[in-house]
């Protein structure tokens, strides 16, 4: 003690210096030790610690800042305000305590802003948390002693400086709770040996009273992206669904008493069951623009069925807010195998082989982010315009003249099919109504023989447009209804644009109607019109070859139709993610539908009873025998390397007549089958082609090759820049892994 009081003495003499002490390194920590909501939160991962004086005698307090690496803060807009300091006065209140955490030194100090038992920590590695901590002490001793009352002590009213503190004056300003030292921390930094707080910790399991729906003992895995494989963290632990409050479910994976993972159930986490190693495997996403952590809980073959029923119908009920007892039973036959994921086969290596080397592959994704040469100055001029626009928006594939159309704000990018290649052709500029003012389309849809394109506009919604693409303006305004809005369009059949078919389909949020602009007044034909007196929030909706229909909604809900105007012939359950894009195949057999983290595959071909052998477009399926759902989604282990959550664009089946349907193209973020310099805004094959795949990115338009559609490796998902692994996360951190606001 003799020693830190020389130093403090060389500090604290000079009062034109305002700053007593600093740490200069460590991490500042929320953790809320008595909350469902949360345990352990960092909030600075580099901060400086600092005890200064403030304009008040015997007053001091204690900052700590956000520090920046070189050049960092220079990134931030000037004029933008940051939240970058946290700033406590210091005093006896807010019970200093002191240990270490994995050898790090801790302070750690009472939140009085937040509930009872919530702490905020400072950890760090320099060895000067003595001294830090003897400086805290002598300043919380001059502002008791100069306080008319002592919560603690028994000093005089008078001054004392902290020069005449004894150390048993000082020892018993210390934070003293027996109840809560020597505990093991609520979130531990790593899954593999557990941490110990020092007295800030809490005195037991932080979710000990909540309640458990359901518990099953696992091991847990987590997967490594330098060695692409699964390690173990730990060979038992328990996984446990618990309850939040009436359909809200979290999972709480903890090893005895220590918490590894809190998370909501629900479609972010890209939940994926492996049926032959009853594993279930999913992302925790910490931060977003860094790639997740992909976990795995493998059970024992007698439990995991349970554990994975137990999940799916939490799962249900959370997104659906109601109760799954409420679902008749071949609705609840269909949730259940809705989630027995199908494990997606990778590419034939005949039509698809991997580039031979990094090099290879590197120099095809460069190609394939580089716009082609333009065939003269004027062509070029239009192309400089049109890329100065907003974000490509929308995607329309033509099908009869090899065109393509993109939509960016209200220009129209005109791009032709050449040798496997996009040719920038001509730029629509500044999309105009029959009034003359502009608008931005958001929908577009190409009819009569690829010759007109339809527009919808956001600021009127009970009419459509049609531009006369020969000309590149809008002609016509077909008012549709007084009443009825008109939320989104679809060819009366699969390939009707290939047709002078003048007739199309047009659907509201709970309406169904076809379009006929030949007739006088209102276009809807009310005699091929289906409302429904609830709202169904139709969302999107496509059409066979021969005109059968299939509308889903953002319930999760889809019903087939044979015919428009008519009551549905199949209505299939929602499991309660919004569908946003349906397609099905020419001959209706096969249907997907696109939610924001997962595909449905549906196969409409009715299997047993009275009307096997015809497609739930024509029949209803028996209550017993409703259609297998299959769920498509990126394994858990290639989410691990991207950046974002995964966010599907609505998927489609390649086009084309007489062409059998093989393939389904989508995409999220920058990926569609490799990862692109910017995120893909909407994808289509090529018509009659399942080979060339039409990509509209932000700022560019590519046609790429299905024969780059090798097998996902770290080299084609990872980020370009260099980040670590999970693995290595773990062994740097103190809190990487629970960033987990139960």
């Amino acid at each position: 003690m003799f020693v830190l009081k020389s130093l403090l003495g060389k500090m604290w003499g000079n009062p034109a210096n305002p700053e007593l002490m600093q740490i200069p390194a460590g991490q500042l920590y929320l953790v809320r030790p008595n909350s469902i909501k949360g345990s352990r939160e960092c909030i600075f991962p580099d901060a400086v610690a600092t005890i200064r004086r403030t304009g008040v005698e015997y007053q001091y307090q204690l900052v700590v800042t956000r520090a920046y690496d070189e050049g960092e803060e220079q990134l931030l807009d000037e004029d933008a305000e940051t939240d970058d300091e946290r700033v406590f006065l210091i005093d006896h209140a807010l019970g200093f305590r002191f240990g270490t955490l994995d050898g790090d030194s801790t302070c750690a100090w009472r939140d009085l802003s937040g509930d009872d038992g919530d702490l905020w920590e400072f950890v760090s590695s320099r060895a000067t948390n003595g001294l830090f901590e003897l400086t805290l002490l002598h300043c919380v001793f001059e502002r008791v002693s100069h306080s008319l009352s002592t919560p603690v002590l028994i000093m005089q009213k008078h001054g004392r400086s902290h020069e005449d503190a004894t150390d048993t004056e000082l020892e018993a300003l210390k934070f003293n709770d027996e109840s809560v030292s020597d505990q093991k921390s609520v979130a531990p930094a790593t899954p593999k040996k557990e941490k110990t707080l020092p007295e800030a910790a809490v005195a037991e399991d932080p979710f000990k009273d909540v309640p458990i729906l359901h518990r099953s003992s696992a091991e847990l895995y987590l997967f490594d992206l330098e060695t692409e494989v699964f390690v173990i963290q730990e060979k038992e632990v328990y996984a446990d669904l618990a309850s939040n409050g009436e359909y809200d479910t979290w999972i709480i994976v903890r090893h005895n008493s220590t918490p590894f993972i809190s998370a909501p159930i629900d479609a972010e986490m890209n939940p994926r069951f492996d049926m032959v190693n009853h594993a279930f495997m999913f992302t925790f996403r910490e931060t977003e623009g860094l790639p997740g952590m992909t976990w795995c809980l493998r059970f024992d073959e007698k439990v995991f069925e349970q554990w994975k029923d137990k999940f799916t119908i939490f799962m249900w009920e959370g997104k659906n807010r109601t109760s799954y007892a409420k679902a008749k039973a071949d609705e609840q036959r269909y949730i259940q195998e809705a989630y027995e994921d199908v494990e997606m086969a990778e590419p034939d290596e005949e039509d698809h082989r991997a580039e031979s080397d990094e090099e290879e592959e590197e120099a095809d994704r460069s190609s394939a982010d580089e716009p082609d040469e333009y065939q003269s100055e004027s062509e070029e001029s239009e192309a400089d315009a049109f890329e100065r626009g907003s974000k490509n928006q929308q995607l329309a594939v033509g099908y009869k003249n090899d065109v393509s159309f993109v939509a960016r704000g209200d220009m129209i990018g005109v791009f032709a099919h050449q040798d496997d290649k996009l040719r920038f052709r001509t730029a629509i500029d500044r999309v105009k109504n029959l009034e003359g003012k502009t608008f931005s389309p958001k929908k577009m849809m190409l009819h009569n023989q690829d010759g007109d394109m339809l527009l919808l506009d956001p600021s009127n919604q009970n009419s459509v447009y049609r531009m006369d693409l020969e000309y590149g303006k809008v002609v016509d305004e077909w008012k549709v209804s007084d009443s009825v809005e008109v939320n989104n369009i679809i060819p009366d059949s699969k390939y009707a644009q290939m047709n002078p078919q003048q007739t199309f389909i047009g659907h509201s949020h709970n309406g169904l109607f076809r379009i006929d602009p030949r007739v006088s007044g209102n276009k809807l034909v009310e005699s091929q019109f289906k409302q429904y007196a609830t709202k169904n929030d139709f969302s999107a909706a496509t059409t066979t070859e021969s005109g059968k229909l299939a509308v889903a909604s953002n319930k999760g809900d889809i019903r087939l139709f044979d015919q428009i105007g008519k009551n549905a012939k199949t209505a299939l359950p929602a499991l309660g993610d919004p569908i946003i894009g349906v397609d099905v195949s020419a001959d209706g057999r096969w249907l997907v539908a696109t939610c924001k983290t997962y595909l449905l595959l549906i196969d409409t071909l009715i299997g047993d009873g009275r009307y096997k052998g015809s497609l739930g477009f024509d029949r209803s399926f028996p209550a017993d025998s409703k259609p297998i759902p299959r769920r498509l989604q990126l394994k858990p282990e290639h989410v691990a390397y991207m950046e974002d959550p995964v966010s599907f664009t609505p998927a489609r089946f390649n086009t084309g007549v007489n062409e059998a349907e093989k393939t389904i193209v989508t995409s999220t973020g920058k990926y569609v089958i490799k990862q692109y310099d910017s995120r893909v805004v909407a994808d289509n094959f090529k018509f009659g082609a399942d080979k060339n795949i039409i990509v509209a990115l932000e700022h560019n338009v590519v046609m790429a090759n299905k024969r780059e559609l090798a097998k996902p490796t770290r080299s084609s998902l990872a980020p370009r820049t260099s980040l670590a692994t999970p693995v290595r996360k773990i062994r740097q951190s103190h809190s990487d892994i629970v960033n987990s606001p139960y």
